[in-house]
């Protein structure tokens, strides 16, 4: 009976774990999207995507692309560089929400530079990259 009990326990205590551990990325938080968030808009029944690239400026971003070492790992005609670390952004395209995300939490083998750079210099790298790579 008692070892029935600790399975038993074992169990509600695996399965409620597992459901904290869902894999969701959703932020909890309810509120309105920050500047660097991608919102979504409906127009005539269509939904657009809109980001805010006014909140970084692409010619101070060029200045900390090449400070902070970024062309190191990252090809990038813009800013003259080949690295071959990371992925190539000519090709990759990212949008300025992407780029903020990636420059702040890292991904990967890529570190987060959110101690490193203040969020006006994120939001201007994310400028310089992603107005760089439209098409």
């Amino acid at each position: 009976m008692r070892f029935s009990l600790v399975v038993a326990l074992l169990v509600t205590l695996l399965a409620l774990v597992g459901t904290g551990c869902d894999g969701d990325d959703e932020s909890a938080t309810d509120g309105p999207p920050s500047a660097t968030e991608t919102t979504e808009t409906e127009t005539d029944g269509e939904e657009t995507a809109t980001t805010d690239d006014e909140a970084g400026d692409a010619a101070n971003g060029e200045q900390v692309f090449a400070m902070a070492g970024c062309g190191g790992c990252h090809t990038l005609s813009a800013a003259g560089t080949n690295g071959s670390v990371g992925p190539n952004l000519d090709e990759m395209s990212p949008l300025y929400d992407k780029v903020v995300e990636r420059v702040t939490n890292g991904q990967g083998a890529m570190p987060s530079f959110a101690d490193d750079l203040s969020a006006q210099e994120i939001q201007d790298v994310a400028a310089f990259v992603s107005s760089s790579v439209e098409s």
